[in-house]
């Protein structure tokens, strides 16, 4: 596989927003085929892929990193295998591009329509995820756009593994490699270079912990999407099934306690604390789960559970570590949510429509959830195939973001010689 070519900076982002312009054109037979193609070379390369993510592996090792971004890091043939999926997924979804809202016609004679074009070129940030790399191309890809990739220094060679089949596989569909470009430095100066160039780049989506989102918000002269961190909550009713409950904890705690759509904080109702905590406690200790409670909680549970501080509600542990709170119902649970959450997934557990439909209408979250686990909260499980990342800004996306939110809308406008004005005589 071809190694990155050696280029400005510059000379990178004006050759892929060159690029854009082909993209933006194909056909979706086209896009599809290439789509189709780049699964297909994923999956022929695996085993350099393979190689590449131990090398990023056996560094992380010796850097001392987390258990939750070495979990981020890691590809298995298993993980290889889904990222050729989500790319054929996404070239089985419709194209959003050339895509016609109803049109309407104004006093004035003419017809009034809005179609769905690309964004143009999307600079995507990320730290770990080598999966981001082929999702984000395959994403932007469909929706017409060209995406340039600046990944983190933990995952460069499983990056340049997976961006080289890429090309291979776009080469083959006689595209334009610079559709999808890979920042080949993994200088951190080079993103503030990247992010002020606003001739060139029409949004920047940073994909990470919260330090990178905040320095990317902070120096970027184009659009960030953004969330700084996933601060999720479940709040288990006085009037919930308990054994759900417990499996919406377990599998929402537990299941991969360092992605962003993990539990942090349980809120249990005072008429149900004392029957579902002492299960809870003893579910989440068997998987060695630590638990910091409230006072109400350590009364139920004995004060050898460590007391949760203001730091512990605020906090996303990316651990197998959870905050618990007593609340007295509804409304202190929703109060809970509004001074600690961060827009990001919020579930109920409950028997009560009427519960349901308040913590619906009234959680401000990109994803509510009602009876199901806050790992549902990812596009592939909500149908948008591979998310190219999730927003709790609210402009212009909110939640998990798939094709249609990689795109934008242009009015189009059709007449007969309408014009605003009377025109003045001719001449002749």
């Amino acid at each position: 596989m071809a190694e990155i070519p050696t280029a400005t900076l510059e000379d990178l982002v004006v050759a892929c927003k060159r690029a854009s312009r082909q993209v933006a054109t194909l056909s979706t037979d086209a896009k599809n085929r290439a789509l189709r193609a780049m699964a297909d070379a994923l999956e022929a390369h695996e085993a350099a892929i393979l190689e590449a993510n131990q090398r990023d592996l056996d560094g992380a090792a010796e850097r001392g990193l987390s258990e939750a971004m070495t979990d981020r890091l890691t590809l298995t043939p298993e993980r290889i295998a889904r990222m050729a999926d989500a790319l054929r997924e996404v070239a089985s979804f419709a194209d959003p591009v050339g895509e016609m809202a109803e049109t309407r016609r104004r006093p004035s004679g003419i017809e009034v329509g809005r179609m769905r074009v690309p964004l143009g070129v999307i600079a995507m940030i990320y730290e770990a995820r080598p999966n981001v790399t082929s999702d984000a191309a395959g994403l932007c890809f469909k929706a017409g756009n060209a995406v340039v990739l600046r990944g983190g220094s933990e995952a460069v060679h499983s990056n340049r593994a997976v961006a080289a089949a890429l090309h291979e596989a776009l080469e083959g569909e006689g595209g334009d490699p610079a559709a999808v470009t890979l920042v080949p430095t993994t200088d951190r100066e080079a993103i503030k270079d990247l992010i002020r160039m606003s001739e060139h780049l029409d949004l920047v989506i940073p994909r990470g912990g919260e330090g990178l989102i905040r320095f990317v918000d902070e120096h970027s002269r184009v659009p960030v999407i953004k969330h700084y961190k996933g601060v999720c909550h479940l709040f288990v009713d006085e009037t919930a099934d308990l054994d759900v409950a417990l499996d919406l904890l377990l599998d929402g705690k537990l299941s991969r306690p360092g992605v962003c759509n993990a539990l942090e904080t349980l809120l249990v109702h005072e008429a149900v604390a004392a029957d579902f905590l002492p299960r809870a406690h003893r579910e989440l200790a068997a998987h060695d789960a630590e638990l910091r409670g409230d006072a109400a909680t350590r009364r139920i549970l004995g004060e050898s559970v460590p007391e949760a501080t203001e730091a512990d509600y605020e906090a996303e542990f990316l651990a197998p570590i959870i905050a618990v709170r007593v609340v007295d119902g509804l409304d202190a649970a929703l109060d809970h949510v509004a001074t600690y959450g961060s827009q990001h997934t919020e579930v109920i557990a409950t028997e009560s429509v009427a519960a349901a439909r308040r913590w619906v209408r009234e959680v401000d979250a990109s994803v509510v959830l009602v009876n199901a686990s806050s790992r549902f909260s990812d596009g592939g499980e909500l149908g948008l195939g591979a998310e190219i990342g999730i927003s709790t800004t609210k402009l212009h996306a909110f939640g998990p973001m798939g094709l249609e939110a990689l795109t934008t809308q242009k009015f189009v406008v059709h007449g007969a010689g309408e014009t605003r004005h009377a025109v003045p005589p001719r001449a002749s």
